[in-house]
């Protein structure tokens, strides 16, 4: 007997991917609905017929950061804005065609991983375009990267062509490359032979310093970089076109089109191989959880060398032709406020923290007589870590962000496998990350493997289209993480502990190994960390297990109290004793900024917290006896 039975939808859940159960489940297992049908088409057929036929003198892009003609080429209408840029999707695709020329000219091939390095811009906007349209393969990489990393991360997917701005904030890529490998002062473009690189052959840089004169001289001292400009062909009638034409026409929609690496919250990144047809149908489904159309603008603030802001922001809003707005290079609260006002955005992304940088933002103007019209906003997507209750109410509430959508994913996983849409509750849009979206199926396991009663802890493991194929050149880690049952389906261990309710709502608990096993009861995280954030004095909470002689493990909290609260160790254990299973009350409490400790928690770019390093702070803590309260 089937785990669902599903009533056959009408045509308004047909289009909106909505599955509907004519009982409840009482197995922790499901399946999303098979309607509409995936989309077979590569990402720039679809660009093609869907985007830019339908929608050419749409808004597209728009950079506040940026000038007008940032990359040269013909005088841009930049749809009547001043002093910035803004595209529509002809504009956009004529850039798209230019750089996608200009990479044929570089001798990029269908299969070469072109690297990439810069904040969020219209230039990396035009690369996730033109590597798919030329069969190269995107390979976004962490600007925060140190220069050993980025070194090794060159070397270990073979780039052959690294696009970077030249220097973010304080990082001066430029530098750093030319005195870790110093042969690259002397090589001319195209001719750089670097053993420590063997596959690098060209390095194209984007200037983001707004001063010609300085971005020339950093050029300059690096001598085989090429400038960005140089590379676009504007002209359709060389050699270049034709040969983008041909590759167009090869191209399969299984072919992989990116590497994202995970974010590392246990020190290891892997790259993960995504194809068109990962990354099209999450994009299409994300879109529309999202209720996205071609009247939406999103301020897309998440990086884009994460997926979250990569695939829920660009893919998910350009694939139902709405607008994508960069509000800076980099994550400014300040920036993203004037853009949401200024733009009329209509659509807002962020992990926790940028949401909490935003809140703050409004506040602060607010608290000086600004008139602050956010009335457009309706949705968004707040995901990319556990997302404090209490925050997802405060966005609904002070942003009006009425519509705003949960979502769960992985990179691995293209990356949305659970998502809620503006029809669920309240409750469950702030309590939950919704339920399974069309074409994924999705189950609990026990340790033996065994799909587990709904509302019971267990490992998530997810199936179907969104699948990466492997990891980049690591065939130990995707059999590891990647498995087929007796029945032959291959699943996505995801590591993540989840229930699912009746209605087949998921509930993420925390990372398994992150689980907290005190005295033989199993301890979440992610609940105790709700409790303490629902606390008016408490800004940010994470919590880990600490090694205890009686009881095995305990719960240590980390504490940021909100500005100018009084809090005491007391006072945060007395918080979680009052609200939950005494069990879960912390026996250890640091506050951030105390003790030598950071002013921060250490997260990924993707805003993840970093716990690994969390439980390295807690032990030389605990080995002092500092923070003790139990």
């Amino acid at each position: 007997m089937p785990l669902t039975t599903a009533i056959r939808p009408n045509n308004l859940s047909r289009h909106l991917g909505v599955q509907y159960f004519a009982r409840r489940i009482t197995l922790s297992a499901v399946e999303g609905a098979r309607h509409p049908p995936l989309d077979n088409r590569t990402l720039p057929e679809y660009f093609s017929s869907e985007i830019l036929s339908r929608r050419p003198e749409r808004p597209a892009l728009i950079c506040l950061q940026e000038h007008p003609r940032a990359h040269g080429g013909p005088l841009s209408s930049s749809k009547g804005r001043e002093g910035h840029l803004a595209w529509d999707f002809n504009e956009f695709d004529n850039h798209i065609n230019a750089l996608a020329r200009g990479l044929i000219g570089l001798g990029v091939k269908k299969g070469d991983r072109v690297g990439v390095i810069m904040g969020n811009t219209s230039a990396y906007a035009m690369l996730q375009w033109a590597c798919a349209k030329t069969g190269a393969i995107l390979v976004t990489i962490n600007p925060a990267y140190r220069i050993r990393e980025l070194i090794e991360t060159i070397r270990i997917v073979g780039i052959s062509h690294l696009f970077m701005v030249p220097q973010i904030r304080t990082s001066s890529y430029l530098t750093l490359l030319a005195e870790a490998l110093p042969s690259l002062r002397k090589f001319s473009p195209g001719e750089i032979q670097e053993e420590a690189l063997p596959g690098l052959k060209h390095v194209v840089v984007i200037d983001n310093t707004h001063e010609p004169k300085r971005f020339h001289e950093m050029l300059g001292d690096i001598r085989c970089a090429v400038d960005f400009r140089e590379v676009l062909l504007w002209s359709n009638k060389g050699k270049e076109g034709r040969l983008v034409k041909e590759s167009q026409g090869s191209l399969n929609k299984d072919d992989v089109i990116n590497l994202q690496f995970t974010s590392g919250t246990t020190g290891r990144p892997k790259a993960v191989s995504l194809t068109h047809h990962n990354l099209l149908n999450n994009g299409i489904s994300i879109g529309q959880a999202m209720r996205l159309t071609e009247n939406d603008i999103l301020c897309n603030p998440p990086p884009l060398f994460h997926c979250f802001g990569l695939v829920l922001g660009n893919l998910a809003a350009w694939s139902h032709g709405s607008a994508v707005v960069y509000a800076s290079e980099i994550y400014d609260p300040r920036a993203i406020v004037d853009a949401v006002v200024k733009e009329r955005c209509t659509a807002l992304h962020g992990v926790p923290t940028h949401f909490l940088g935003v809140l703050s933002e409004v506040e602060r103007r607010q608290q000086a007589g600004e008139q602050l019209d956010l009335s457009r906003l309706r949705t968004g997507i707040a995901a990319g870590s556990p997302v404090p209750i209490e925050l997802m109410k405060q966005l609904i509430t002070k942003l009006n962000l009425r519509e705003l959508t949960n979502a769960y994913g992985m990179t691995e996983t293209s990356p949305v496998s659970f998502q809620t849409t503006p029809e669920d509750s309240i409750t469950q849009r702030v309590e939950t990350v919704g339920r399974v979206r069309p074409h994924v199926s999705a189950k609990i396991v026990g340790p033996a493997g065994d799909v587990v009663p709904v509302n019971t802890p267990g490992e998530l493991l997810v199936s179907g289209y969104l699948l990466q194929k492997g990891y980049w050149g690591d065939k130990e880690q995707t059999d590891s993480a990647m498995r087929k049952d007796e029945n032959g389906t291959l699943w996505m261990h995801t590591g993540d502990e989840a229930t699912l309710d009746s209605d087949g709502y998921l509930r993420v608990v925390g990372r398994i190994k992150d689980i907290i096993i005190r005295g033989g009861e199993n301890l979440f995280p992610v609940q105790i960390e709700n409790a303490l954030t629902s606390h008016p004095s408490v800004l940010e909470a994470a919590v880990i297990s600490v090694p205890d002689k009686k009881y095995g493990e305990v719960v240590g909290a980390w504490i940021k109290p909100k500005a100018s609260a009084k809090l005491s160790r007391e006072n945060v254990r007395r918080i979680v004793w009052d609200s939950m299973n005494p069990q879960n009350a912390p026996a250890w409490v640091w506050f951030l900024g105390e003790d030598g400790t950071p002013d921060e928690l250490p997260k990924t770019a993707s805003g993840k917290i970093q716990k690994h390093i969390l439980r390295g702070w807690s032990r030389e803590l605990a080995e002092r006896q500092v923070g003790h309260v139990g």
